[in-house]
């Protein structure tokens, strides 16, 4: 982690048990069954009630942590809205269940709930050829192919069914929780439209994965939309978010612990970002698939576990060297695609 940032709390609280890190702002922390072993979640007290940030995974055991949180906590003060950083299923896993026992509305992005449906309805399907076709393109060999039409359908596995209507989060509005001001900011490039959440009263600031003290949120293009250039709105977000907030405001991350130093932080992550870059284009001096620049964006081994993570942030990259004019891509006859620095 980088020495400039400061950290608060030396400890993280116990599975399942809040702990206070401002005044009506608590830490709570779930499990995860990933190499990244737990989420953090966040209750805010909201005067007759809490609202819920983000929700954990679908799973027995987050489930019995957040029913015995319900008796202990929320007897008399009951969930009162449920509101979703973004899409992915340790964020979102459990927000459709969490609504319909409170009965309350889940508050979320308009293109990450809606793609977060897409997703859940293509748990009971075949991988479809847009995305074979996509893997393809990228390099991969039939068992390539085979281990992600295994995977194909996994999102499903780990998040309940959302409520089929929701309140919209929009980018600069404000939301009144517990007499406070909290306004919402929304990061985009790890998800289509993070909403994170600012009160300057408190001076916190709840990320999500939008920033992290010491990992970097994967950034990737997936067969959906194999064009994006989500790199390029990432580092236009951490932008944003370093002129936005101050220098001393609490950041509350979904993973590792709460810290001080985001616009030392923003600043990493776009220089780390831009490093990368220069290295992936030097490494295209001759053609390469996108299997083949992994050496040159990523120093742990690439295996089965984390070959489609790595496959889209290595197109991430690509794609935005392209849109830059650095890069020109070639497809060869049997639809693989070949990645090499433009003649000036």
């Amino acid at each position: 982690m980088s020495q400039s940032l400061e950290f608060p709390f030396d400890l993280p609280p116990q599975l399942g048990e809040p702990q206070c890190v401002a005044e009506g702002v608590y830490w709570l922390r779930m499990p995860l069954p990933f190499a990244l072993d737990h989420i953090n979640l966040w209750l805010l007290d909201d005067g007759d009630g809490w609202t819920v940030v983000d929700t954990g995974v679908a799973t027995d055991e987050v489930i019995d942590h957040w029913l015995a949180l319900f008796d202990r906590w929320m007897v008399d003060k009951p969930v009162k809205r449920v509101i979703v950083t973004h899409l992915h299923p340790d964020h979102v896993g459990l927000a459709g269940w969490i609504t319909a026992h409170w009965q309350v509305a889940l508050w979320m992005s308009r293109t990450d709930y809606l793609l977060c449906r897409n997703l859940l309805a293509d748990s009971h399907r075949e991988a479809p050829e847009e995305a074979l076709r996509f893997y393809r393109a990228a390099g991969f060999d039939e068992a390539g192919l085979n281990a992600y039409r295994a995977h194909f359908g996994a999102f499903g596995r780990l998040v309940r069914a959302l409520p089929n209507a929701y309140r919209r989060l929009v980018d600069n509005e404000t939301l009144l929780i517990g007499g406070h001001e909290w306004h919402v900011l929304m990061g985009q490039g790890h998800a289509p439209e993070h909403a994170c959440l600012y009160c300057p009263d408190k001076n916190v600031f709840i990320a999500g994965d939008q920033l992290l003290p010491g990992i970097s949120s994967n950034v990737s293009v997936w067969p959906y939309e194999p064009h994006a250039d989500p790199l390029a709105e990432w580092i236009a977000s951490c932008e944003r978010l370093r002129a936005r907030l101050p220098s001393d405001v609490l950041v509350l991350p979904a993973h590792e612990r709460p810290f001080i130093g985001a616009r030392e932080r923003c600043t990493g992550l776009i220089e780390s970002h831009e490093k990368s870059l220069v290295d992936l284009y030097d490494f295209c001096a001759t053609p390469r698939r996108v299997v083949d620049v992994f050496p040159a964006l990523f120093r742990r081994p690439i295996n089965k576990g984390n070959l489609l993570l790595a496959t889209g942030e290595s197109q991430a990259h690509l794609n935005c060297l392209l849109v830059r004019g650095l890069l020109r891509v070639e497809t060869d006859a049997s639809g693989v695609n070949y990645y090499q620095q433009a003649s000036e």
